[in-house]
């Protein structure tokens, strides 16, 4: 016992090491990429593939699944593509264009880590914990693109610290419980039409779209949810999971910063009530369930199939606050979503193993009118490859890409001189989105 507990002490010490940041965009602000395994099967092996340690971000049950001590360890790299196409923008009610020429491109590259350890406590329990970035976005534009007024920055960024217990019911059936430390940092930027502003104050010089100022909110929190999942061995041959990880309502405490570059910009804000001030902002990450059957068809062909729920109902809008005023409302009203994926395994020796897979994601927008340049998101479909070379029983080495076909999105954000665009302006055009992700991992059991 003492000797695990060491153990464990060591996986903490290299996890605080490995665990810089997390953040992706993907369906919504969901990152699936916690394992190179998983990745390479399209993610249909979440809830029951449980091969090493790492599908414990999927299911804490797995750690039932693998014998002895293990501790893995990966990284993604994400690249993400999208553009607003046939874009127009105007302020409320008027014919003036907001277009200055900026590029109309916000996908960024991210890198997305994973820790996971595990060790069995006695003939019942195994003790594990995982790190991982289950939820952020990155999207960043030019300052002076179209959209500008709607978003120039966002970046969410989670760590998830989750001790798990698990235990053996019996020899075919595992269960188990984990606890959710998450921590999470953000970023919020748009331009600011000061111009517009002080053409309505008589300022000389000002104009709509010419004079623009900068507001910035930062933030951070920790909150705290659970996770449960359990996995049955129904046969030799056929593996049955579904987990469950409950929400994590999170207040965003920081500051709201404002600027300008521009001289008429700078004399409207230093007249105006936008002062710098401390800010908040709520968001709930949603809770999902997972549903998994692993097969195995052939001892060299091996089967397997995933559904997820997320409940993305939970994102209702993002509200800013400062000294106890709204300072902005976007109303997101987002649908519950499923995503649905299958996967192959084939063995071709002791030391190789192909993957792939095919997954289909729903995405939680509604409709044009609540798509909004910070989470420009639409129905995808993916394809993915991998392999993974084990020269020894104890270690492995995977590698696995993902290619992501986004559907073409509408975006219609309307402004009126009373709703929550009408310092913001007409928004409208067509999202093009498509992504492309690498992963690598190794593991390496005691």
């Amino acid at each position: 016992m003492h000797n695990n507990i060491n153990k464990l002490t060591v996986a903490v010490t290299l996890a605080s090491a490995v665990m810089v940041s997390g953040q992706a965009a993907a369906s919504g602000f969901q990152v699936r990429e916690q394992s190179a395994k998983a990745l390479g099967n399209a993610m249909a092996g979440a809830a029951a593939g449980a091969e090493d340690v790492s599908y414990m971000t999927f299911n804490p049950a797995a750690i039932g699944n693998v014998e002895g001590t293990q501790i893995a360890g990966g990284i993604s790299y994400l690249d993400a593509n999208f553009e607003l196409t046939d874009a127009s923008a105007s302020p409320a009610g008027s014919p003036v264009s907001y277009d200055r020429g900026g590029s109309r491109e916000g996908g960024e590259e991210a890198w997305v880590p994973s820790f996971a350890f595990k060790t069995r406590l006695n003939e019942r329990f195994d003790l594990g914990l995982a790190i991982s970035a289950p939820y952020g976005l990155s999207t960043k534009y030019d300052k002076e693109w179209i959209g500008r007024y709607h978003a120039v920055e966002t970046e969410l960024e989670t760590i998830d610290i989750q001790p798990t217990l698990n235990y053996r019911a019996t020899d075919r059936l595992n269960l188990a419980v984990g606890l959710r430390a998450q921590y999470a940092d953000a970023t919020l930027s748009n331009a600011i039409d000061l111009g517009g502003q002080g053409a309505l104050a008589s300022v000389p010089g000002a104009a709509p779209g010419a004079n623009d100022g900068m507001a910035e909110v930062t933030g951070d929190d920790w909150g705290y949810g659970y996770t449960l999942g359990a996995l049955f061995q129904a046969t030799e041959r056929t593996r049955l999971g579904i987990s469950y990880r409950s929400e994590v309502e999170l207040t965003l405490d920081g500051d709201v910063d404002y600027s300008s570059s521009d001289p008429v910009g700078q004399q409207v804000l230093a007249n105006s009530s936008l002062q710098d001030a401390g800010g908040k902002a709520d968001i709930t990450t949603p809770a999902n369930l997972n549903l998994g059957i692993y097969h195995q068809l052939t001892d060299r062909l091996a089967l397997m199939a995933n559904a997820e729920w997320t409940e993305w109902s939970s994102f209702k809008e993002l509200t800013v606050e400062s000294g106890g005023r709204e300072l902005s409302t976007t109303t997101e009203n987002w649908d519950d979503t499923w995503a649905f994926s299958v996967g192959a395994n084939y063995r071709l020796n002791s030391q190789w193993m192909l993957r792939t897979g095919l997954g289909v994601d729903e995405s939680p927008v509604p409709d044009s009118e609540h798509r909004t340049p910070r989470v420009p998101d639409a129905d995808r479909r993916w394809a993915t490859l991998g392999a993974t070379w084990m020269p020894t029983s104890e270690f492995g080495v995977t590698a696995g890409y993902m290619r992501v076909f986004g559907d073409d999105g509408d975006i219609d954000q309307n402004a009126t001189p009373t709703n929550e665009n009408a310092t913001r302006g007409d928004l409208s055009g067509t999202y093009e989105v498509d992504a492309n992700v690498f992963a690598l991992s190794m593991d390496y059991r005691f």
